[in-house]
């Protein structure tokens, strides 16, 4: 079954609880908890303290995506937070499989995230050690942008590559998930939906998270 991440960089943050328990409730996989540092993309978000007091109150899988650059330097901070995936960017970082052992070595799972730009054979020498491959189709650093249908391939690309070689990883589309390209992505062999704008805009949780589903 799809699994859907809401990305809280749309939530309401002065009643974080009471949205917290609403996504619980709609039945939510994971809470994508998006960290941006205004050099490796253009906006500046959350970090570590809001991420321990989201820890407190929810037992949902915190989703960690650093668009920050080196993120080596925070690894063990935002594990010891709170996070049970943490994933980095190809291009923030000079080493990307010491920074994906670095993440295992905490316990938690590593994820690594492909940029509309960035050639997917980048990600080549990793998938075999990664958890989740993050394909961002939008450009990361602000939300309420418009779905690049050529991520599509990208996707499918992911999903046959993986069944061919006997991969676990899962795949998960960041960026302008609506009732239409959800459609597209699960098509192509998508595991996880990452959507903000598209699902708080609803009163009931319940219903993007059916609809993104596919039910």
């Amino acid at each position: 079954m799809m699994k859907i991440a809401p990305s809280l960089l749309s939530c309401d943050f002065t009643e974080l609880n009471q949205e917290v328990r609403r996504l619980e409730e709609a039945g939510a996989d994971y809470l994508h908890y998006d960290v941006m540092d205004g050099r490796f993309v253009p906006n500046i978000s959350f970090g570590l303290p809001i991420l321990e007091q989201l820890r407190k109150i929810t037992d949902l899988t915190i989703d960690s995506h650093l668009m920050i650059e080196e993120p080596e330097r925070y690894i063990e901070a935002f594990a010891a937070a709170g996070s049970d995936i943490i994933t980095v960017h190809v291009e923030a970082t000079r080493h990307l499989h010491r920074v994906i052992q670095q993440i295992k070595q905490t316990g938690k799972k590593a994820g690594v995230t492909l940029n509309p730009g960035t050639c997917i054979e980048q990600l080549m020498p990793v998938l075999q050690d990664v958890d989740l491959v993050l394909v961002m189709s939008v450009n990361p650093g602000f939300g309420g942008q418009s779905f690049i249908t050529s991520m599509v391939d990208k996707i499918q690309f992911l999903n046959d590559y993986r069944m061919q070689h006997q991969l676990a990883f899962e795949i998960e589309v960041d960026g302008g998930i609506n009732e239409h390209t959800a459609q597209l992505c699960r098509q192509a062999g998508a595991d996880v939906l990452v959507a903000g704008s598209y699902f708080f805009k609803h009163e009931d949780y319940k219903t993007p998270t059916s609809i993104l589903r596919g039910e």
